[in-house]
Formats: structure tokens, C-alpha cells, sequence
């Protein structure tokens, strides 16, 4: 079965989602082991920029492997 354009935003969107809460945990804990100190507003910003990239990034290779799993027919 083949999934929509819109079901591959929503996975996109529902796997970030995840990723943005472990991300920035993992920020609170990792930074201060390299000299790095942040607060809880200026990790969930940095968090928040990566999940936007990671969103585009996750649904561009979805739509890349749907597209090499059916190609388009001539036409």
C-alpha cells in the first residue's frame, strides 16, 4: 500500500516530535560536560531549529524511497 504525501508529514511530524523532547534532555545533560552552559529556553530554541531541519529532512527521504519503491509511469 502506498502512503500519502500528507501520512509521510504526519509520521515526519509524530517522529520529531519524539526527537525534539530527547534532544533537548540530551543538550541539558551533554552541554555541561564541554564547557557549554545554556538555559532551559536557549536549548529548547536550539532543539526547536534542529526538529524543523529534521522534519524537512526525514519527509524529503520518505518521498525519495516512495518515489524509487513506484516510479511514475511514462506518459
Amino acid at each position: 500500500m502506498k502512503q500519502t504525501r500528507t501520512m509521510s508529514l504526519v509520521e515526519s511530524f509524530a517522529n520529531v516530535a519524539v526527537g525534539y523532547g530527547i534532544a533537548v534532555i540530551t543538550q541539558m545533560l551533554v552541554f555541561p560536560l564541554f564547557g557549554l552552559s545554556t538555559t532551559l529556553a536557549e536549548n529548547m530554541a536550539m532543539g526547536a531549529i534542529f526538529t524543523v531541519v529534521s522534519i524537512a529532512r526525514s519527509y524529503c527521504l520518505r518521498r525519495f524511497f516512495e518515489r524509487m519503491r513506484s516510479p511514475v509511469p511514462n506518459r
